[in-house]
């Protein structure tokens, strides 16, 4: 277990990476909507999957994802709009599952801000629709987390 673990982290440590450094991350959308499943902790608690790369959203576009095509989500609207509303929501992030449909289920706050402190750490700018700054967004949702 703990090696899958540690294959668990990698894949989220590579989401957060991969993320501030394209500025996108992928969901897979059909006619329906967008991609979504339960908590392998808790089947009351809602996951968005999201992928660093197309790819990866790709392979897991089989058995009840089938007809699902991966869509790429622009790094300022998935931090502003997607990650706020999964909060507002309790709905968490599946970040990079595998084709198993396992991975990491993260709180969206903890993602933002791990992204936003990617972004930093790079010496990355983005420009948000909300806020005037990377600083500016991260105070506001480590202030709501608190």
């Amino acid at each position: 277990m703990l090696q899958d673990t540690a294959a668990i982290e990698d894949k989220y440590k590579l989401f957060i990476e991969k993320a501030a450094a394209t500025k996108m991350v992928w969901g897979l959308m059909s006619k329906d909507g967008w991609a979504n499943s339960h908590s392998n902790e808790d089947e009351d608690v809602d996951i968005i999957p999201f992928w660093s790369d197309r790819a990866y959203a790709k392979a897991c576009a089989r058995d009840d994802w089938r007809g699902y095509v991966p869509t790429a989500i622009p790094l300022a609207e998935f931090l502003e709009s997607w990650c706020i509303g999964m909060a507002d929501d309790e709905t968490l992030v599946g970040a990079n599952w595998d084709a198993n449909m396992f991975g990491m289920e993260a709180d969206a706050l903890e993602v933002a801000a791990d992204i936003l402190k990617q972004l930093k750490s790079i010496n990355s700018s983005i420009k948000f629709r909300d806020y005037s700054s990377i600083d500016e967004f991260l105070n506001n949702i480590t202030e709501e987390d608190n």
